[in-house]
């Protein structure tokens, strides 16, 4: 066997110590902190003596969510354990010589040959003290197309292989089966001397004489050159993007890391949602501020420094708006980069817009996927925009449609809660994300049945010409969450308005009447699964609320969230249109309020602009005082306790001055940030509901006349109770099915943590 005896790594052959050497790189930390020792693990059973721990487990993903065959595994041994007495099985078969000592004490071996199902990775040792000593790891793998967590694969599912260029411009190619899977294609890029842009690397046995050096910032002179691995994870189309010269650096692998990688990770995320279903997508998001369509997914700035990217194309919300499907892709995207390059000292992701939910999601729900978040233009997650614009859409209509008393535009806007009319429309708007019926006429702005092109319309649902067809809303895509209508096969759906009151503070106000008022509530209604008008409220599935909750389609924010740097800056600041609203920000900061007590961990700052820079550099200066932290507190302790001093709330002047002070939502001149960046709300704030918009059905109580502030007539107090004949909200419970997040959560078709299978309703809550 390959395995040495001797303690000291010194006293190993060269090739073993070389190993250690490049693994210790990669990970810049003593190993032993398994990388996924935390929740959703399944770690070997028992063990320690005084000597220390005696344990095997996987290093890059988690042991019950192992994908394609393979999985990093590492190994600590009490000290003084003899080397040559450590025996490794894999279902029997000695595996021994696949591992590599990279310590005095710990070993790593790439774990190849896993069949589909359980395995079991068996430790054995002998000690003169201890005696026999064993340990057992069960490893569940599962195919690399998937799924492992999300529940069935959507279908229909578009390849767009054949429309994806790799870094060349040339096509990524024609799928090789109903999975969209394709050959990997390895690519290099260069940075010219005096460039700014890099260049496709037509030869890889030789360096053109212009290619730039840079330095890492872990200190490496290497040449400017960028290996662009491309193929297929879960049927997405991911790259992994690292510094890497093939004339002079022998193939990647975990014990033998490019030299130029610094050891840090990107995740990088996408933008949009409407139209994100039913396709693998044929680009990747990028790292723009704002996000920019067909930008480069190659940051030459953040390449040069020596950090390495992960994505997938089902990480972009474009090509796939459903968080619990792009966390999965992401844990198994993740995954298969550690087992090409090795283990990140920390993988940190960022993004605006579809890219801030993109990064707080998966974080949250899987806690260890992300160690840290960079967002702008934030939003919750999407389901936020979707709801938030089912009640604006159902005010427009009145207004457009019912009114028969006149609201003002002043009315109008004071019980939509946004800064003004048009605010109020685009927000409205975003309705269209959860209609399914194509060219529905409503008013100007509004799109339903958003498709992208790729999708043939012969599949595309129309309830009198297809009714059996794709229904492209942000709830279907997502229909293996939220479950389906037995009745209809359409995904139930979330959206509830029983009790509540619109209005409710611009009446208190003085803003409308209490006639307008009443009417209003009167008449509002709601929506059919087609999204059609109705004049009864929309009654909320509560299956399908606490699993929004639960898988994080809504985020809640004390998951992984709790525990890791949050830095939240505006990426864009305009609260007269195009609904990036600076409401959707501390909604997401009041959700971990309420999950975790405080916000020590998050930072916001607000300002037109904000230094995306001076962001990106405190929160690796965060981190890196987070590595550093090597006691055993709590993940979210080290994370309060390592924040840099200057990561404080503030807002930024437009002379780039910086102001520090508690960012609080208002639009009082009681701050100097709120008088250049006022605030304003959303329909649900305005009908008393929380500032986190994280009740999506309401607990109902009676009428009680001292929650309002105005002068009903007695006719109008009987015709508000009978208007609320079931109670109106009261919004100081819980709502009904809220819940926290259930970290590792499935939805099938594994039954670790499962929470629902779509494809068996009866089987919940295995354990």
């Amino acid at each position: 066997m390959n395995l040495q005896t001797n303690d000291d790594t010194v006293n190993q052959p060269t090739h073993l110590r070389q190993a250690a050497r490049r693994l210790m790189l990669a990970t810049a930390c003593c190993y032993a902190m398994l990388a996924f020792a935390g929740p959703g693990t399944v770690l070997a059973e028992g063990g320690q003596d005084s000597r220390g721990d005696f344990r095997i487990a996987t290093l890059s993903t988690p042991a019950h969510v192992v994908s394609g065959g393979h999985a990093l595994v590492g190994v600590d041994l009490p000290q003084g354990i003899p080397l040559n007495s450590v025996n490794i099985t894999l279902n029997g078969e000695d595996i021994t010589d696949t591992f590599n000592v990279t310590g005095s004490s710990t070993l790593t071996g790439l774990v190849t040959g896993l069949r589909l199902g359980q395995n079991s990775l068996r430790l054995s040792a002998a000690d003169r003290m201890l005696g026999h000593l064993s340990r057992e790891l069960s490893i569940t793998n599962y195919p690399i197309t998937g799924p492992i967590t999300s529940g069935p694969h959507i279908d229909p599912f578009i390849c767009q292989s054949e429309s994806f260029l790799l870094p060349d411009g040339t096509p990524l190619g024609a799928p090789l089966d109903d999975d969209c899977t394709v050959s990997t294609v390895v690519q290099y890029l260069y940075l010219p001397v005096g460039g700014s842009a890099l260049t496709p690397l037509a030869d890889t046995s030789s360096l053109p004489a212009n290619v730039a050096d840079t330095t890492t910032l872990h200190g490496e002179t290497v040449p400017f050159v960028v290996r662009v691995e491309t193929g297929t994870v879960n049927r997405g189309i991911y790259q992994s993007v690292v510094l890497h010269d093939p004339t002079s650096e022998p193939e990647p692998t975990p014990f033998t890391p490019p030299r130029g990688w610094n050891g840090r990770l990107i995740g990088i995320q996408g933008f949009g949602c409407p139209g994100g279903w039913y396709r693998q997508g044929a680009s990747i998001g990028n790292l723009a501020f704002p996000p920019i369509a067909n930008a480069t997914l190659f940051d030459v700035q953040r390449l040069g420094e020596g950090y390495a990217s992960f994505s997938n194309t089902l990480q972009h919300p474009s090509n796939n708006c459903n968080a619990v499907l792009a966390a999965e892709t992401a844990m198994m995207s993740k995954e298969h980069f550690i087992e090409t390059f090795g283990v990140p000292r920390y993988a940190v992701s960022h993004g605006c817009s579809g890219g801030s939910y993109g990064s707080m999601q998966p974080a949250d729900a899987l806690p260890g996927l992300f160690d840290g978040v960079l967002i702008a233009c934030t939003f919750p997650d999407p389901l936020s925009i979707a709801l938030s614009g089912l009640d604006g859409h159902l005010l427009s209509h009145y207004f457009a449609e019912i009114d028969p008393f006149g609201f003002s535009e002043e009315g109008q806007v004071a019980v939509s809660g946004y800064k003004n009319l048009r605010a109020f429309l685009d927000a409205a708007n975003q309705a269209g994300r959860t209609d399914p019926v194509p060219g529905r006429v409503d008013i100007p702005g509004y799109n339903s049945a958003v498709w992208n092109p790729a999708v043939p319309a012969d599949l595309r649902y129309d309830p009198f010409s297809n009714p059996f067809g794709a229904r492209p809303t942000v709830f279907d895509t997502a229909r293996n969450v939220y479950g389906v209508d037995s009745n209809t096969g359409f995904a139930l759906r979330p959206f509830d308005n029983v009790g509540v009151q619109y209005g409710l503070e611009a009446v208190i106000a003085g803003a409308i009447t209490t006639t307008q008022f009443l009417d209003l509530n009167e008449n509002i209604g709601g929506y059919d699964q087609d999204a059609n008008y109705v004049a009864s409220r929309s009654s909320g599935d509560v299956g399908a609320i606490e699993r929004a909750h639960l898988s994080g389609l809504q985020l809640g924010g004390g998951g992984g969230m709790a525990s890791i740097p949050v830095i939240d800056i505006s990426g864009i600041y305009n609260d007269d249109s195009a609904y990036h609203y600076q409401w959707f920000h501390f909604a997401t900061r009041d959700r971990m309020l309420d999950e975790n007590g405080d916000t020590r961990n998050h930072v916001m700052w607000r300002g037109n602009p904000v230094s995306y820079e001076k962001a990106w550099l405190t929160l690796i200066e965060w981190m890196e005082a987070i590595q550093a932290d090597k006691s055993q507190a709590p993940d979210r302790i080290k994370a309060i306790r390592n924040k840099p001093s200057h990561a404080i709330d503030g807002c930024f002047l437009p002379t780039g001055e910086f102001i520090g002070e508690p960012q609080i939502f208002s639009r009082e001149p009681d701050a100097h940030c709120n008088i250049l960046f006022p605030s304003y709300g959303f329909p649900r704030l305005v009908a008393g509901g929380p500032l986190a918009a994280n009740i999506l059905k309401c607990t109902t109580k009676p009428i009680d006349p001292a929650d309002y502030a105005v002068a009903f007539s007695p006719s109008e107090w009987t015709r508000l109770h009978e208007i609320f004949s079931e109670g109106v909200c009261d919004w100081s419970k819980p709502g009904i099915g809220q819940e926290s997040v259930k970290a590792w959560a499935s939805f099938g078709p594994s039954t670790f943590n499962l929470v629902f299978d779509v494809s068996n309703p009866a089987n919940e809550d295995s354990q």
